[in-house]
């Protein structure tokens, strides 16, 4: 008969030691992370903080609690070329852009008309495994140094005036439109206006409204977002929904640090930013229809809707072929010697545009 011995001081102590591992360990401190960067917005971002909060959490969680991001949002670490430079040099991990050419040389792609004409057509152009937009501009965001995370957009852009509806080309006869220095769409205008006696002016953003609202120009470029919360609607009669144009911006890694992140790791950031990708275009696109129910609302302010056919009839009258070869075709050719890219990326986007419509249509 076997007798039960009584524990000696050594054991015990080890026991109370075990216990204390397995009751305990949920109460003590998280392992500290391995990375903490620091994500900066150059421009206030109201209607798009919380999702890039819930980035932020999301790579949290896919990375095990690897990664912490640290947000600055409203200009807090400078303005967006001091935010650009100092994601550059890694200084800051993550930042948020528009890329202006003269900071990401192959940007123009990003500004180019009719690429994109809907939402659809975006997340098919800037899906992060076979989008055509994302190839190129990871691409030109790799030669400054940096590597894509996820895009942001605000939607389409249309043309609006104080002089009659705009449903063809014709309708620009003697418009004095205001332009901006972005050359892809004054070349745009410049040819769907040719032989209408149509003018372009070249004013800061920033002085739009007063221009308009005095009459030193006759009408403009502007989006959904841009009429409610700029008042261009208060200063303008007439707008069309062209959707010539696609408001895209970027947020980006310094590519060093990206490249050295371990696989899993990357593939955690990936999932984030792909779930953010979605959220924020969906959001956007909700925005929008609530923007445009209160501009229909407006007594004073009247909207064309554009037909598929007369859209195209724009489209059209653009002659964009010429176009990409005097802008994208150099950077291009640069970047993908013997490729013959500059036609690929447009078959790639008339592709999309095609199967936007095809699906429109028999959707109806």
């Amino acid at each position: 008969m076997c007798k039960r011995k009584g524990l000696g001081v050594g054991s015990l102590l080890f026991s109370l030691v075990v216990v204390c591992f397995f009751f305990g360990a949920a109460k003590l401190p998280a392992e500290a992370a391995q990375y903490k960067w620091k994500m900066a917005m150059p421009w206030p971002v109201p209607a798009q903080d919380a999702f890039h909060k819930q980035f932020i959490e999301l790579v949290k969680e896919y990375s095990g609690g690897k990664i912490e991001i640290a947000y600055y949002p409203d200009g807090q670490l400078g303005t967006h070329d001091e935010i650009f430079h100092s994601v550059q040099d890694g200084s800051v991990e993550i930042g948020y852009f528009a890329p202006y050419v003269n900071l990401v040389p192959g940007g123009v792609l990003n500004w180019m008309p009719w690429t994109v004409m809907s939402w659809q057509a975006a997340q098919m152009a800037f899906d992060r495994d076979d989008g055509i937009l994302w190839e190129v501009m990871e691409k030109a965001y790799n030669e400054v140094g940096m590597s894509m995370i996820y895009q942001v957009s605000y939607g389409p852009y249309g043309l609006g005036n104080n002089v009659r509806p705009l449903k063809s080309p014709a309708d620009l006869k003697n418009l004095k439109l205001r332009v901006s220095a972005s050359l892809g769409l004054v070349r745009m205008l410049q040819n769907m206006g040719k032989g209408t006696g149509m003018t372009l002016e070249t004013i800061p953003w920033g002085d739009l409204y007063d221009a308009l609202g005095k009459g030193v120009v006759d009408g403009c470029w502007s989006m959904w977002p841009s009429l409610i919360e700029l008042r261009h609607s208060e200063v303008l009669t007439y707008y069309s929904d062209l959707n010539f144009a696609w408001d895209m911006n970027n947020v980006v890694i310094n590519k060093d640090i990206w490249d050295s992140l371990p696989k899993e790791l990357q593939d955690a950031v990936a999932k984030a930013s792909e779930e953010t990708q979605r959220a924020l275009f969906a959001n956007s696109e909700k925005l929008e229809k609530e923007f445009i129910e209160k501009l229909q609302a407006m007594e004073r302010f009247n909207i064309t809707f554009l037909s598929d056919e007369e859209r195209e009839g724009f489209r059209k009258a653009s002659d964009m072929g010429a176009i990409w070869d005097e802008l994208c075709k150099p950077w291009l050719e640069k970047n993908y010697p013997g490729q013959n890219m500059t036609e690929k990326v447009q078959v790639e986007l008339e592709k999309i545009h095609q199967k936007v419509l095809a699906e429109k249509a028999a959707s109806k």
